[in-house]
């Protein structure tokens, strides 16, 4: 009976049968010990196994895997070292539910080292002890330990693939990720993919900006009946966002039936909104998603007041913040403040950022700091940079970042000693500013481009189309901005310079390799700069070409001279 009420959802149910037994069996307590375990109730476990021991009833091979993975949702090793202990006494360590159970906790509580001990222990192991090993080695970041482990397994099934196609993805490993993928769609795999490792190679797709292999991806899961999945169909949202397709982010989101939409569908949404600079659609979603019932989170928060600051809507964003907690019951935390911080800040409104920060309930951390000196550069308000850079200095001593944005803004106003002092401390910590790169995608493969570079197979005809580029742009109306090339050299050798960002190679080599009317979707590891981003909005106009350019920060949609972002990033 108790057995039956828990299968039915009924816990209330099976728990007062429980209590009403007053002699019961370890059979009874291992039915509602199960009971807890399934809804989530593992401290209930945990209270019912000392009641087992009290009572001198007789753990089994039933009753451990339950208990250990009420432990291990717990992340208390400790207890889970307990349970070990009392597993090892009744000679149950080597029972292979048990041991892989072990195994399993030992992985979820962070400690790997444990975890390894006991599976080179096993005489007889299963595939589940197999794959939470691997799952743990890639949790750590220890790709190659987990495919020795993979390779080496005597079988695999589905989850040992999605297992590694999950960690790839995580460990930014996006290439392997997408050909151990290929790998499980050969003839002769015995082993085809499921909605939870779709789900696992989508986000290798948004890492790498591989839209067009995100494309046949999601054409594969729908031959195979796999994109009606609710989870599948948000993790399609997140990747077309994050490779450029907002129109297909969308249309994927209007697909998702209105019953499965989940906390998570709403999020992916709304940041999408947000990074495309869509902030009024990124409000309009978030009171969607109230009207539909769904309680906000923390994340739906950082997605929606990003999308405020990165649009201009400063009321709307200090309304929301100001009523997280009373209305939505959301307490806010540093990532808001951060936000709120830049909400202020790309409005100009420095001193009221210094003032809420210095008001925070508890310490700024980088990211608020952060937040102001890069506002403080938009805005060129030394002073306060100065400030704000000295907090980031101490709170991130190993992020060049910082040292490279005041740097800047000492070169801008031609401070060059303060420059050469921030040059040396970076060389002295062993700290090199991280190279600006671009990559685009052209047929399914992509191509990669370094500041200046010239070792692309096509660098001569690229660097001929950049060499003619300014004249053609100029004569629209661009005039270089070499504030942001900062070196104290000459203004001709400055424009030579901001000519050859890697954004815009590889925006030259789309123009060379693409058809009349193709966009051109490029990919930035570091934020767009004010000059790129004027000259491209001219090219868009003059080839008549859509450019999507994402940046560490964005998405900027350029379109016949203008972006989406409004001049307003």
């Amino acid at each position: 009976m108790v057995a039956m009420y828990a299968s039915s959802g009924d816990l209330h149910s099976a728990f007062s049968v429980f209590d009403g037994i007053t002699e019961p069996s370890s059979l009874l307590y291992n039915s509602i010990i199960r009971a807890f375990t399934r809804y989530g109730y593992s401290k209930k476990t945990l209270s019912c196994f000392f009641q087992m021991h009290l009572l001198g009833l007789g753990f089994d091979q039933f009753t451990f895997p339950f208990v250990l993975k009420s432990c291990a949702d717990l992340s208390s090793v400790l207890m889970g070292k307990c349970v070990h202990g009392q597993s090892l006494r009744i000679g149950l360590e080597s029972d292979i539910y048990v041991g892989t159970s072990l195994i399993d906790m030992y992985v979820k509580c962070g400690d790997l080292c444990s975890a390894r001990k006991l599976f080179d222990k096993m005489i007889i192991r299963d595939v589940s002890s197999w794959n939470a090993l691997i799952a743990g080695y890639m949790k750590e970041g220890e790709t190659r330990v987990a495919e020795d482990l993979f390779w080496g397994m005597p079988n695999r099934n589905v989850v040992s693939w999605t297992a590694m196609i999950s960690g790839y993805s995580q460990n930014g490993l996006a290439g392997d990720a997408l050909n151990l993928f290929d790998e499980m769609l050969k003839e002769d795999s015995e082993v085809k993919p499921n909605w939870v490792t779709i789900m696992s190679v989508l986000p290798a797709c948004a890492h790498s900006a591989a839209l067009e292999r995100g494309r046949k991806i999601h054409e594969f899961s729908r031959r195979i009946g796999l994109d009606s999945n609710s989870s599948v169909q948000t993790a399609l949202v997140a990747m077309y966002a994050k490779c450029g397709s907002l129109v297909d982010a969308r249309d994927c989101f209007k697909k998702i039936h209105r019953s499965e939409k989940n906390l998570a569908s709403w999020n992916t949404m709304i940041t999408a909104y947000a990074s495309y600079g869509q902030g009024m659609e990124a409000v309009m979603t978030f009171e969607q998603m109230i009207g539909a019932g769904v309680q906000p989170d923390y994340i739906s928060f950082i997605g929606l007041l990003s999308g405020c600051s990165h649009s201009g809507l400063t009321d709307i964003g200090l309304k929301y913040f100001n009523c997280m907690s009373t209305v939505y019951n959301v307490e806010p935390r540093l990532e808001h403040y951060a936000c709120v911080v830049d909400v202020l800040g790309r409005a100009g409104r420095l001193m009221e950022a210094k003032e809420l920060i210095d008001g925070m309930p508890m310490e700024p951390g980088p990211s608020v700091w952060g937040a102001l000196l890069a506002a403080c550069r938009s805005h060129r308000n030394l002073e306060l940079a100065e400030i704000a850079a000295r907090k980031v200095f101490v709170l991130e001593p190993e992020n060049c970042g910082n040292y490279v944005l005041l740097s800047n803004m000492y070169a801008e106003v031609g401070m060059w000693k303060e420059v050469d002092v921030l040059r040396a401390i970076l060389k002295c910590q062993g700290m090199r500013k991280s190279p600006g790169c671009s990559w685009i995608e052209i047929n399914g493969k992509a191509h990669l481009f370094l500041g200046g570079d010239r070792s692309h197979p096509q660098a001569r005809e690229i660097h001929l189309l950049l060499e003619a580029l300014p004249e053609k742009i100029k004569a629209a109306g661009y005039i270089p901005d070499t504030k942001f090339a900062l070196h104290d050299v000459s203004e001709e050798e400055k424009e030579h310079n901001l000519k050859t960002h890697s954004e815009k190679l590889a925006i030259s080599f789309g123009l060379l390799n693409t058809g009349p009317g193709v966009t051109l979707r490029v990919t930035k590891n570091l934020r767009i700069c004010g000059d790129c981003h004027t000259a491209i909005k001219f090219i868009s106009k003059i080839y008549g070409r859509e450019i999507i350019v994402r940046d560490v920060n964005r998405f900027h949609h350029f379109r016949d001279g203008s972006c989406s972002c409004g001049d307003y990033w």
